[in-house]
């Protein structure tokens, strides 16, 4: 057992002694632990030159949500004014130990004021706006066999260093961050970029915005998101310089039909990274579900990431059963199945644990079992 474990045990016991013995008002003790076994197909040698066997795992990140617990709070200063905060730590399940690159509060850590009428600001780690605006319209979310397995980022779009301002109003919602320096380590997705700089004020700068509208019915949504690079070996996704950006726009909208729920969505991603396949990449994606009864629901999601200027894409099929055991406890059986096109793709089907790839222009198949709880 390392130290992050160590440190992340102890203050979870610490967390629950409070929680149950002394805990401020407005103090709330959460999580939640989704735990799959997975099962994939033509995975790859090391360098996916081949297809190789199979593979069959525990996914350390995700399965149909990521594992993790947290405490969040909220104190009344008189006159409408709140102070809040949330501390929020991953952990994979599959070992305990902590996720987003050892951090023990790494989903989430930030303080703020919160009022009538202008909403909230917030300082700390924080996720991004373009993960935020999926919420409400999502079917499949971070799902191992979901959108995240075409682009890496989606289920790790957070900034360190950021400051957050969030407002709603009525069906109305927007937001806005700016981080003072990212730095989101080596998960996947991430470029481990150095947080703040002194030599390059514009190093490791990232922001985000969202507009939404949310009724019983139907929704939408709007977000931008905008990461710039920094100098030498911090960038490691190619992002070398604070004068390259990697920076994604996304749309989407959904619609409540009786036991339907029906969505879309569009990502189109510019990126400057010197690694990049083409500079401009999209995935589009259309998903539902339909409640048999008030336990059962059937998913469904087809995604298309598509490189443009090249040959390169990938199609992936998902499908998803969930059973509600109770409010709080859900058994499912998901699928996802992807096809590689062109000689630089290898994608897996499976976001829920690296490795695990594929042949380079090949397929996949992956199958997962688990169960869900929340507290």
């Amino acid at each position: 057992m390392n130290k992050h474990t160590l440190i992340a045990a102890a203050a979870l016991a610490a967390a629950a002694g409070a929680a149950q013995a002394q805990a401020p008002a407005g103090v709330q003790l959460y999580g939640l632990i989704d735990v799959a076994v997975e099962r994939l197909n033509h995975v790859a040698p090391t360098g996916g030159a081949a297809n190789g066997g199979t593979l069959t795992r525990m996914p350390n990140i995700t399965a149909t949500l990521p594992s993790r617990w947290g405490l969040r709070g909220s104190e009344d200063l008189g006159g409408g004014l709140r102070a809040i905060f949330t501390l929020e730590s991953g952990f994979g399940p599959d070992t305990g130990g902590l996720n987003q690159s050892g951090r023990l509060f790494g989903r989430q850590a930030f303080v703020g004021l919160a009022g009538p009428g202008w909403g909230q600001v917030t300082l700390g780690r924080q996720y991004s706006y373009f993960y935020l605006s999926m919420l409400d319209a999502g079917i499949f979310g971070p799902n191992i066999y979901g959108v995240g397995s075409l682009d890496p980022y989606i289920p790790q779009a957070r900034f360190d260093n950021a400051i957050a301002w969030q407002g709603r109003w009525g069906a109305f919602s927007a937001g806005l961050n700016y981080s003072l320096g990212r730095d989101i380590g080596a998960a996947p997705g991430g470029t481990a970029c150095g947080g703040e700089s002194a030599a390059d004020k514009q190093a490791c700068r990232a922001a985000s915005a969202m507009l939404k509208y949310d009724t019983e019915g139907w929704g939408g949504a709007l977000a931008w998101d905008r990461q710039r690079g920094g100098a030498g070996s911090s960038a490691t996704a190619g992002l070398t310089s604070s004068d390259l950006h990697d920076q994604r726009l996304f749309v989407t909208a959904y619609a409540k039909l009786g036991a339907w729920k029906v969505g879309a969505g569009w990502i189109r991603r510019d990126n400057e990274s010197v690694t990049a396949i083409a500079r401009r990449s999209d995935i589009g994606y259309v998903e539902a579900a339909y409640a048999v009864t008030p336990a059962l629901s059937l998913e469904a999601q087809l995604a298309k990431l598509d490189y443009r200027g090249s040959d390169n894409q990938a199609t992936l099929l998902s499908l998803r059963t969930t059973y509600a055991l109770s409010k709080r406890t859900a058994a499912y059986v998901t699928a996802g199945h992807i096809r590689n096109d062109g000689a630089r793709m290898n994608v897996s089907a499976s976001g829920g644990s690296p490795g695990g790839l594929p042949a380079f222009d090949g397929s996949q198949t992956g199958l997962a079992v688990g169960v869900r709880h929340a507290f």
